[in-house]
């Protein structure tokens, strides 16, 4: 412009560009600052995504627009790097959909090794409805008997669910198991064989037990496990956002549909 003798509303004319835009100067010490509570808050919980990030800042009074965070979420580095899977394309049966708690409980088994080598096994239950992790039994061996008698203490506290979906494994397919579910009264669904995807709501859980808890976790005994899954288990039902329930945790959503059920629906 100095070298034209041209104004501003000249140049910008000429350019086809808006004065308002030659104007602006980007504000990067606020993108600084969010950055640094990103890369706090994601230090603490390595395996979150930009949007639950997002929920755990907005808990310290951080509300950010998300283009914005996202913007300066993947300026940071802290996109989380996921391994794409192949799958076979098979038809799917329909699902059962749950419409309170307790209709349907969801269980599996989850396998990982100690510093010692020996191997651990996870019996995980989960509401199918209010995504809740029920238990986290922790051993090296679940025998039946062992599982049957974690569901029994689940079943003391909140009652008997109307079924329970689970695979064919030898634990939840031994007659001991059978008569158990016949001696109370629940409906054991299993799933056809080789389609793991009809236990969604176990699979689903048992993928972010491992990636945000396992594959951080340094076992040194068996003490040492239960002690650190028992941890997690509080923080999954009680702080996690959980993207099926609108971002809000189990325990929140779990007292919200109460809210909404009344007192005769409580009672």
């Amino acid at each position: 412009m100095n070298q034209f003798a041209a104004s501003q509303r000249k140049a910008c004319e000429l350019a086809h560009i808006a004065r308002s835009s030659y104007r602006y100067r980007a504000n990067t010490e606020k993108d600084e600052q969010l950055k640094a509570k990103l890369v706090e808050a994601a230090h603490e919980q390595p395996r979150y995504g930009y949007r639950r990030l997002a929920i755990l800042l907005g808990r310290k009074g951080w509300i950010v627009n998300h283009k914005r965070l996202f913007r300066v979420y993947r300026a940071a580095g802290l996109s989380v790097k996921r391994k794409r899977r192949k799958r076979l394309v098979r038809v799917g049966q329909p699902n059962f959909v749950p419409t309170g708690p307790n209709q349907q409980w969801s269980i599996d088994f989850v396998h990982d090794r100690m510093a010692s080598g020996r191997t651990l096994r996870v019996l995980t239950v989960v509401d199918a409805f209010t995504r809740e992790c029920l238990a986290l039994e922790v051993d090296t061996s679940l025998p039946s008997r062992r599982v049957t008698r974690a569901l029994d203490q689940v079943i003391a506290q909140r009652g008997c669910p109307g079924r329970i979906r689970m695979d064919n494994g030898t634990e939840l397919t031994s007659r001991h198991f059978l008569a158990w579910g016949i001696d109370q009264r629940i409906e054991l669904a299993h799933i056809q064989p080789g389609k793991p995807v009809q236990n969604a709501y176990a699979e689903s859980f048992n993928g972010r037990f491992r990636d945000e808890c396992l594959n951080v976790s340094w076992f040194r005994n068996l003490w040492d496990a239960r002690r650190k899954i028992a941890a997690w288990l509080v923080q999954y039902n009680q702080q996690r956002p959980h993207s099926s329930l609108d971002y809000r945790t189990p325990n929140q959503f779990v007292q919200q549909w109460r809210a909404a059920q009344g007192p005769i629906m409580q009672t």
